[in-house]
């Protein structure tokens, strides 16, 4: 056991400070049991900080702010890569990740086909919301973004701005992913997603 806990502590230590640490990394060293109560010590001996369930992190301290924890958006893509889940960003957090808002979201909601659940992070949550596989079948990271944020603004209410915007970050989406995700959406929708394709043309 003791070497177990060696073993993963060499590991995180060659981690740059602030890298996220997942039991699933240390499988192949022991038991899952037995990687859990290495990583338990090592968080008693300030090796590691536990950020959400199951989620460690190696502590990076700032000279300024003192510790630096990970981001909830971090976290949140941490846990789907464990999890092995599909997420979509969704509402103001959709919003936000393609700069057509400037605020944070104090709540993170994401679309998912795993288990809907709530983490705390911080002052911060991420809610993962259970969804049909449809919503999660769009290909283009920015155009699938686009839907989310889209939807969230609202029939009719997106503004001149907004859709400038929204038209030039499509622009840089693959077109065959673009037209894939386009038949995906509301019709309102793809009526101002189909102006990014016509504007390419010209």
């Amino acid at each position: 056991m003791q070497s177990i806990e060696k073993q993963i502590e060499r590991s995180i230590k060659s981690k740059p400070k602030g890298s996220l640490v997942l039991p699933d990394d240390y499988l192949s060293y022991g038991t899952s049991t037995a990687v859990r109560k290495a990583l338990d010590r090592l968080e008693d001996k300030k090796v590691i900080i536990r950020v959400a369930q199951g989620i460690y992190v190696r502590p990076k301290i700032s000279k300024l702010i003192g510790q630096l924890v990970p981001s909830a958006e971090e976290v949140a893509e941490a846990i789907a890569k464990r999890d092995r889940i599909r997420t979509l960003p969704t509402g103001s957090y959709a919003l936000n990740a393609l700069g057509l808002s400037t605020q944070v979201p104090m709540n993170i909601v994401l679309l998912t086909d795993g288990s809907p659940r709530v983490i705390k992070v911080g002052k911060r949550k991420i809610k993962f919301k259970k969804t049909t596989p449809k919503n999660l079948m769009a290909k283009g990271k920015i155009s699938r973004l686009v839907i989310q944020a889209l939807k969230e603004i609202g029939n009719n209410k997106v503004t001149d701005e907004e859709e400038r915007k929204i038209l030039a970050l499509l622009a840089k989406e693959e077109e065959k992913d673009l037209k894939h995700d386009i038949a995906l959406a509301p019709v309102w929708i793809q009526n101002i997603m189909k102006k990014a394709l016509t504007d390419g043309k010209n």
